[in-house]
C-alpha cells in the first residue's frame, strides 16, 4: 500500500479538466474560476493509479503527488 498526498498549484492550472475526467473522486473544477479544486489531499488507496495518471496527463504540470510506501508488516 502507498500513502499518497496530493497538491495542486492553482497558479499553474489552465482548467483543462483532464484531472477531473481521470480522477473525479479527487479533483473537481471550480465553476467560477474554471480551475482545479482538490477534493481530497489524501485520497483513498483505490485512487492511486488514477491520481498518478492525472499527474502525468496534466497539460500544465499543476498536480504534484507525493507517495510514501507503507511500512511492511511481517
Amino acid at each position: 500500500m502507498t500513502a499518497l498526498r496530493v497538491e495542486v498549484d492553482g497558479a499553474s492550472c489552465i482548467g483543462s479538466g483532464m484531472c477531473r475526467a481521470i480522477a473525479p473522486e479527487v479533483f473537481d473544477l471550480d465553476e467560477d474560476a474554471g480551475l482545479v479544486r482538490l477534493l481530497d489531499p489524501r485520497p483513498p488507496t483505490h485512487t492511486v493509479l488514477a491520481v498518478r495518471e492525472a499527474v502525468l496527463r496534466c497539460p500544465a504540470a499543476a498536480i504534484l503527488a507525493h507517495e510514501k510506501p507503507a511500512p511492511l508488516r511481517l
